[in-house]
């Protein structure tokens, strides 16, 4: 019974994705004389073209393509930045605690639920920097937005590993980037996947602070994806829609195929648990 109802629950999470799959790979002409969950009589792949290629997001028919790759440029470097620093903060605030290390946890732990809008304000920064309206900003942006998730997963890892190690490598003359780099890194593997799982799916998804901090050129892909679905002119073509989608969540989709056992066993270590 526990096993049909799970299948249950599975099925219906699945339908938009046997919509959207399908109605992708038909033309403009069949979706109009079928069914919204029929199968194409003869499938295509013109739409996924189209919508890679040339489809109109807003006032450029570029396809998702430059964007696509806007993204890339955009999540690589912030997940390696925010994945690093929090290692460090994390490893700061476990194993060479000083006066106000609670405090400033607590604080960093406190801005992980801030709600995304507040960091609007970041533009201002952006303008004075000369980083306003492109990657480059929202890759800063992103990257400080994610200290606060980064630091604890990583800070809840190092709490477990026991002090006597860090002590033992004191004594040895090692210092804080040795210890870092060659015994506290290669333990916190667990953690660094959870980590970079989770950035990566925060940032490649986010649209509100992409929408806000880029213009035109340097729009992510979420951005230009909803440019093209709410682009209005011509003829709406549902199948380039679903295929754009699609393309857009591929990244973060085969990241969790590969990967998400991964994930499962970081929990497991403790990446997000005291």
């Amino acid at each position: 019974m526990l096993y049909a109802l799970l299948v249950l629950f599975c099925l219906y999470y699945l339908v938009p994705l046997f919509v959207m799959v399908p109605t992708s790979l038909k033309s403009v002409a069949e979706i109009r004389d079928g069914y919204l969950i029929a199968l194409p009589d003869a499938p295509t792949f013109a739409a996924w073209t189209k919508a890679w290629d040339t489809a109109c997001a807003g006032v450029r028919c570029d396809g998702l393509k430059p964007y696509f790759w806007n993204s890339v440029m955009m999540v690589v470097p912030a997940v390696a930045l925010s994945t690093f620093l929090g290692a460090i903060n994390g490893y700061a605030l476990t194993k060479w605690r000083f006066r106000g290390t609670n405090v400033i946890f607590a604080l960093m732990l406190f801005s992980a639920f801030i709600p995304s809008q507040v960091v609007v304000p970041m533009a201002r920064t952006l303008g004075a920097l000369g980083l306003a309206g492109s990657v480059f900003g929202l890759i800063l942006v992103h990257t400080v937005y994610g200290l606060a998730f980064s630091t604890l997963f990583f800070r809840n890892f190092f709490v477990g590993v026991s002090d006597a190690i860090v002590n033992a490598a004191k004594i040895d003359g090692a210092g804080f980037f040795r210890i870092f780099f060659m015994i506290m890194m290669p333990m916190a593997l667990p953690a660094m996947v959870v980590t970079v799982i989770w950035q990566f799916t925060q940032i490649w998804n986010d649209f509100l602070l992409g929408v806000i901090f880029t213009i035109g050129d340097s729009n992510p892909l979420t951005v230009a994806l909803n440019n093209l679905v709410n682009t209005s002119t011509g003829v709406k073509e549902y199948n380039v829609d679903m295929a754009a989608a699609i393309i857009a969540a591929l990244p973060t989709l085969l990241v969790y195929i590969v990967a998400g056992k991964y994930f499962v066993r970081g929990l497991a270590a403790g990446a997000v648990k005291e």
